[in-house]
């Protein structure tokens, strides 16, 4: 039995970093957990996504489409670009930030209108953040994966403090990195918990 997840979002957010605390943590945990990029560009901006599974025992590092557990996704259209690989009620965390490229303003594609509910209507399971919103609350909106490790954490196949100490010792250089990663760790925790309390920045 394994926990299989994508994180996904574009250039620049973080999504590897993530993913890798991920499986640490899961490692951290005594689990085994393995990570795969299916496909990432290194420019700011292009498609990124990664693979992890987790599981007292992983035989396969790819998640296969209809198959994922969570889906962890930090721009908005990302979201719905992967939703096939949820399995059927598969939960997705998807912050609502939109990143819209300059290829939509110039005519040749559509931003799709309302990603969220194009994936409700695909049977996901979404829950939508406004975990950008919350990084900038508590000062920089770099700190939005870390709002979304924190939602996240509620549905990981061990213990939240795991993954914590993960992005603390990924995104904290400082001690003022670390404290506000940890405030927006605990921040998305409890948005992870409860999406209709408030975040308590």
């Amino acid at each position: 039995m394994t926990t299989d997840i994508l994180v996904v979002g574009i250039g620049g957010q973080g999504v590897m970093t993530a993913a890798e605390a991920l499986a640490r943590a899961a490692i951290a945990a005594g689990l085994q957990a393995t990570k795969t990029e299916v496909t990432g560009m290194s420019q700011r901006g292009g498609v990124v996504c990664s693979q992890v599974r987790i599981g007292r025992q992983v035989e396969a590092s790819d998640v296969q489409a209809g198959h994922a557990h969570l889906l962890i996704a930090f721009e908005a259209a990302e979201g719905l670009r992967w939703c096939h690989y949820l399995e059927p009620g598969g939960r997705a965390l998807l912050d609502q930030w939109r990143a819209v490229p300059p290829i939509v303003s110039s005519g040749e594609f559509a931003y799709p209108e309302d990603p969220v509910k194009e994936m409700r209507a695909l049977g996901a399971n979404v829950l939508e953040l406004d975990a950008r919103g919350v990084a900038m609350q508590i000062g920089d909106a770099r700190l939005a994966n870390s709002v979304m490790l924190g939602a996240a954490s509620e549905s990981l196949p061990f213990d939240a403090q795991l993954l914590r100490d993960e992005v603390l010792l990924r995104f904290g250089k400082s001690a003022a990195l670390a404290e506000s990663n940890a405030r927006a760790f605990d921040a998305g925790r409890r948005l992870g918990s409860d999406p209709n309390s408030r975040p308590g920045v």
